[in-house]
């Protein structure tokens, strides 16, 4: 079952204040980005935030699961209610990822 945008976008504002958040469709599913690096997915109309030691620091209660057969674990995010803990918890998530790797240009095949 796909996720319904207005459940994508209800989460997009709910973690608005850790940052510039952005969202894209992606394999019938969304991508959660913020400030460029993509830190969970939405599928099936349940939030999925990438696991890391910060996260967990701050949400220590957080259930696990795989957004999807063969992903890595992810936090299982059930109430996304509380926008102060959200912010919190997606900020320290973001500032412990990696940047996102440059994409290559392409270069132009000559006839």
């Amino acid at each position: 079952m796909a996720s319904s945008l207005e459940f994508v976008e209800y989460v997009c504002e709910q973690i608005s204040g850790a940052g510039t958040i952005s969202c894209r469709k992606m394999f019938g599913e969304y991508g959660i980005y913020c400030n460029g690096k993509i830190i969970g997915v939405v599928c099936d109309n349940q939030f999925f935030v990438k696991k890391t030691k910060a996260g967990a620091a701050v949400c220590p209660d957080c259930g696990e699961g795989a957004p999807y057969p063969g992903a890595k674990a992810h936090f299982v995010i059930d109430r996304v209610d509380d926008r102060k803990l959200m912010a919190k918890f997606i900020s320290a998530t973001c500032d412990e990822l990696p940047a996102p790797k440059p994409k290559k240009k392409k270069e132009k095949q000559r006839p």
